[in-house]
């Protein structure tokens, strides 16, 4: 069985949310904070699970670009500079259906690390 291919990937509201909607009519709306946060980037997401880094003060960042990366994949550059995550399209899709879980773990490694959504910081 063939995975859901992406039909559209488009951003909406000046760059908050990134739209992905496939062939098998799921559609997602991803938050551009959850995406920054949750970066597929080694800045983020380290060399192994213990160099997993969570990143606060990322409420109002904004997507400002998509770049296809071959047929797989999409770069998306944030107004705060970052651009080296590569979001494949398995990822983008296996995000969209956690979204909810992943963006309450992330509130969870906040408190746990003493960091906030609004104040820029890493730990």
């Amino acid at each position: 069985m063939q995975e859901p291919w992406p039909t559209e990937v488009r951003l909406l509201d000046q760059g908050r949310f990134l739209e992905i909607n496939y062939d098998d009519q799921a559609s997602y709306a991803l938050t551009a904070e959850l995406l920054r946060v949750r970066s597929p980037s080694a800045e983020v997401q380290g060399h192994s699970q213990r160099d997993q880094k969570t990143v606060g003060g990322k409420r109002n960042v904004k997507i400002l670009s998509v770049t296809p990366v071959g047929n797989y994949a999409i770069r998306l550059d944030f107004d705060d500079s970052h651009r080296t995550g590569i979001y494949t399209w398995r990822y983008l899709r296996t995000l969209g259906e956690t979204k909810d879980q992943s963006f309450a773990a992330y509130l969870d490694e906040l408190s746990l690390k003493g960091l906030n959504r609004d104040v820029a910081g890493e730990k």
